[in-house]
């Protein structure tokens, strides 16, 4: 790694005005690779995310402080007129702009693309909503667990007789919406380098999940197939399955093609089990067979035991950590999956680190979330140039 080499995104302005995760965590995306990413948040009040979660002694919760790091924070209210002016004049020195507002809501104050567009021709503003901004259901209000719902990933979820379950994080599909779009505003930014041209960016929520629902699609418009719930089983691969060790954890083992299940029935002493199953279509017919007797044999060891069979045999299979077990586990700690943040507010932190890995330009950890309005002066007065006078007149009247 040269440590004199910019990050990628050095240079790069952007203004997220963003509220809770999709929209925010896309702007930290970009601020964790080098862009200046200013905060915008309404006065007195700021983004509901800094109350949603743990909360620490810093006022904000930890949420908040590890999804908005390496970010500047102002406040503006954006519904007044005087602050739409003042937002006007932000965008015309910045490169991307965030939102994740209800369609339609940016146009309600006189910020529409068309109005941003015509103060800076190339910029790029990346809208995260849940429907999108076209279709019938664009005004219908939304977060990640009713896209879930709408996209058929918590249909999907569970067990066959239970009910649909959430996918694990109530905030998933705000993640995955937020790097769809980073994403989209890296190809736009590298298509305005090429052309000079700026463009809107509409990323759905639920469209990002279906998205990644594999065959699911074309396996219904083929076939009529409606996939079920099968819990943590798989359709395509048997046995690809969680199953419980003899000291009561957890441990996944993914047989995906005919030789892992070779080595795998060898070293559980089965090999009678490829005289029916030697097949994948052959296992998938005899599922609960096979997942019975991979169940059995896990059952009678201890995870360690598993795992220490499965590795050596070749066969992929791995805990299903808590995290306990990842703040213990040696990987997490030789890839530095976790790293310290010291905060003179919320003292030392650990939090995720940033991906994806650069080996030239890598993205860093900066600062943790801000606190609220802590870089107005630098921003309207040491950037927008309005007087001390100036400030204290929009800050009596609410307007930052």
């Amino acid at each position: 790694m040269n440590d004199k080499a910019l990050p990628p995104l050095s240079g790069v302005r952007v203004l997220d005005i963003a509220t809770r995760l999709a929209g925010p965590f896309c702007a930290t995306l970009l601020a964790e690779f080098g862009a200046e990413v200013i905060k915008v948040e309404l006065p007195g009040q700021g983004d509901p995310f800094r109350h949603i979660g743990t909360m620490t002694e810093t006022g904000s919760t930890l949420n908040w402080l590890s999804e908005n790091r390496n970010k500047k924070a102002i406040s503006l209210d954006l519904r007044k007129k005087e602050g739409a002016e003042i937002l006007k004049r932000l965008v015309a020195d910045c490169d991307i702009l965030v939102e994740n507002f209800r369609p339609g809501t940016l146009e309600g104050w006189g910020l529409g693309y068309e109005t941003l567009k015509s103060i800076k021709e190339d910029l790029i503003l990346i809208r995260i909503s849940a429907y999108g901004q076209d279709g019938p259901y664009r005004n219908r209000p939304g977060v990640a667990r009713i896209a879930f719902g709408f996209s058929g990933i918590a249909h999907l979820t569970g067990e066959p007789d239970g009910p649909p379950l959430m996918p694990g994080s109530a905030a998933l599909g705000d993640y995955l919406g937020g790097m769809y779009g980073a994403l989209g505003a890296m190809m736009a930014y590298t298509a305005r380098q090429r052309d000079g041209l700026g463009q809107s960016v509409d990323v759905s929520l639920y469209e990002g999940i279906f998205r990644m629902l594999d065959e699911l699609a074309p396996a219904y418009a083929k076939t009529g197939f409606i996939r079920e719930r099968m819990g943590a089983d798989d359709p395509n691969a048997v046995p690809n399955n969680h199953y419980r060790t003899q000291d009561g954890k957890w441990i996944v083992i993914a047989c995906t093609a005919d030789k892992l299940f070779k080595r795998l029935v060898t070293l559980m002493g089965r090999s009678d089990l490829l005289d029916q199953y030697a097949t994948l279509a052959q296992r998938v017919i005899g599922r609960d067979a096979v997942n019975q007797a991979v169940a059995a044999w896990v059952g009678s060891l201890p995870q360690a035991e598993v795992l220490r069979r499965c590795l050596a045999g070749d066969v992929p299979a791995g805990p299903i950590n808590t995290i306990a077990d990842i703040f213990e586990d040696e990987h997490f700690q030789t890839r530095k999956t976790l790293i310290e943040a010291e905060d003179p507010r919320a003292g030392k932190l650990v939090i995720p680190d940033v991906l994806p890995r650069l080996s030239r330009t890598p993205g860093k950890f900066r600062s943790l979330g801000p606190d609220l309005s802590q870089h107005n002066i630098e921003i309207y007065r040491d950037r927008l140039g309005f007087s001390e006078a100036e400030i204290r007149r929009l800050k009596n009247e609410h307007i930052i």
